[in-house]
């Protein structure tokens, strides 16, 4: 088939079109149902803050928190040419879109992800995805890290509910202090949900204990510290990201420590009272639409996730780097104090 003048201009400004359109839009992922509105909305509304400030174009696909909806907003994506695609609240979400995204050579940065395999098989699996936030292995790092350097002269104490989360945070605690010749004073494993843990304070009074590590929920925790107070027993309490959970029945005290990832909203001024939409995960998805727009920037002949890992990225949240695996580098976790009314970052 022949072409004349005009069908050649064309043709090369339809080819020309496709990679301009792709560098100024980006994807986003969420579950656009009844899953978690709240985060949804947070994610929307940082990827478009971003996205609007540099005059992108989103494109917003619903993975419904299924395989079924990763796939099939994937294959959206690709089929809308966007350059790279941010967001994820569900680990079965994106490892269904994983596959089809990387064959297509479209990059992913996870803002809701905490799984660890998702970064630890990347190397193994050639999955082109980067995590724009903590892994759930960290959360035990720090809190071990914690109790080791700042209880070393203290008498303390391990507990946990029974549960999975509760126990692998306790046991990751009690083999760090073992491996730094430490001993607790007193491990055990309480029953979740009563009304009073009367019977484990006790216990932990008579061990001589001072300070506990609690591997269990917000309520238990409460309670075991209500009832503490109610013995005249000084008993410093500190615990996991659990304690973030929505307020129960019994106030927490003041004094009680948690570990927990860092609310992006701590490090950024004028933020402390924003709209709730603008909490949460505004801030990381925000960072990911930048961190995607300046990479396509930049890019030269290498795939666009090279540019990603190689780069060092000014965004709202500060500089952001990525290590080998595709993890955010740098200390995710923090701890926090509570004041009687929200926890606060401590030095600790």
């Amino acid at each position: 088939m022949r072409h004349g003048p005009a069908n050649i201009v064309l043709l090369a400004f339809l080819v020309a079109a496709v990679p301009a359109a792709a560098e100024g839009r980006i994807g986003l992922s969420a579950p656009l149902g009844d899953t978690a509105p709240l985060l949804t909305a947070q994610m929307e509304a940082g990827a478009r803050a971003a996205s609007d400030l540099r005059s992108a174009e989103l494109v917003i696909e619903d993975d419904a928190c299924t395989a079924e909806g990763g796939e099939r907003a994937a294959r959206a994506f690709v089929e809308a040419g966007v350059g790279a695609v941010v967001g994820y609240l569900c680990t079965v979400s994106i490892e269904a879109a994983l596959p089809i995204l990387t064959e297509a050579d479209i990059p992913v940065i996870a803002t809701g992800i905490r799984t660890d395999s998702l970064t630890d098989r990347r190397e193994r699996t050639g999955w082109q995805v980067f995590r724009l936030g903590p892994r759930a292995d960290g959360e035990r790092e720090v809190a071990a890290r914690y109790v080791v350097e700042n209880w070393r002269e203290t008498p303390f104490a391990i507990v946990d509910d029974g549960t999975i989360y509760g126990r692998d945070l306790a046991e990751a605690v009690r083999n760090a202090a073992e491996q730094s010749a430490l001993a607790p004073v007193f491990v055990d494993t309480f029953r979740p949900q009563l009304d009073n843990q009367i019977g484990l304070v006790a216990r932990l009074r008579r061990s001589g204990a001072t300070h506990v590590f609690v591997g269990g929920d917000r309520e238990d925790i409460a309670i075991m510290a209500r009832d503490a107070a109610g013995l005249d027993y000084e008993l410093e309490i500190a615990g996991g990201e659990a304690l973030r959970a929505a307020p129960g029945e019994t106030p927490l005290t003041e004094g009680i420590r948690m570990i927990a990832a860092t609310r992006w909203i701590d490090d950024v001024e004028g933020q402390a009272n924003a709209a709730v939409e603008r909490r949460g995960y505004f801030q990381p998805t925000h960072a990911a639409v930048e961190i995607a727009l300046d990479a396509i920037a930049r890019q030269a002949d290498e795939p666009l996730a090279q540019t990603i890992a190689a780069g060092r990225f000014e965004t709202v949240i500060g500089p952001v780097t990525f290590d080998d695996k595709g993890d955010m580098q740098g200390e995710p976790y923090r701890v926090y104090r509570y004041d009687g009314t929200d926890f606060v970052a401590t030095e600790d």
